[in-house]
């Protein structure tokens, strides 16, 4: 019976870090992809993209216009909003959210 007291106690700090580990991972996926995101909107659509978007029209102005002046933070503020949904959802399936 103290030989099984030992390997609970043994692998309870090796699933602490597992769970750690794949919890840092989740959260650095969910930063790089909305990274991503946020710099294909912002710097994509209103810089790069900008001349091939100049025919479509939005709002009186063209597409590109619009993503480098009001796109950008919007799908910005969006991308809060989903990190802060997606966080606490995260935190739950990990057990480590806040009260």
């Amino acid at each position: 019976m103290a030989e099984q007291t030992t390997n609970r106690g043994a692998g309870r700090p090796a699933k602490a870090a597992e769970d750690g580990a794949g919890y840092w991972k989740a959260n650095i996926r969910i930063i790089t992809i909305s990274l991503i995101i946020w710099a294909i909107v912002s710097y994509g659509f209103g810089i790069l993209l900008r001349p091939l978007l100049s025919g479509i029209e939005i709002g009186g102005t063209d597409l590109g216009f619009w993503f480098a002046q009001q796109g950008s933070i919007l799908v910005f503020l969006a991308l809060i909003f989903f990190y802060a949904w997606r966080m606490n959802k995260l935190d739950r399936e990990y057990g480590v959210e806040e009260d």
